[in-house]
């Protein structure tokens, strides 16, 4: 089960449950695979109107690898997510939340 607390979302890929987390490391391979200069400058990239699918494509990779997922970016090319693209911009979305939200 995903622990939003620890920053965690569920995300089902090829009939498989998987949990998504944006760790530290997972956040560094995100910034290097968007070009991005400063996590500043990539969460700005996610608030624009200027992402595109393979922006999420990309979140969705590193929350899934921070969750300990073995994959890559190609493997996820190819998958099937359940809940098709919406489920997986609100997946994105809420790793995002989740990842940057204040301490309680």
């Amino acid at each position: 089960m995903a622990n939003p607390w620890a920053g965690e979302v569920a995300l089902v890929v090829d009939g498989k449950r998987h949990v998504a987390k944006l760790t530290l490391g997972a956040l560094a391979e995100l910034e290097d695979r968007l070009g991005a200069g400063s996590l500043t400058e990539m969460v700005t990239r996610f608030e624009g109107e200027a992402l595109k699918s393979a922006d999420v494509l990309a979140l969705i990779c590193a929350g899934l690898r921070g969750g300990g997922w073995q994959g890559d970016l190609d493997d996820l090319l190819h998958a099937e997510i359940e809940g098709g693209v919406l489920e997986a911009a609100r997946v994105a979305a809420r790793l995002l939340m989740l990842a940057f939200r204040p301490p309680q």
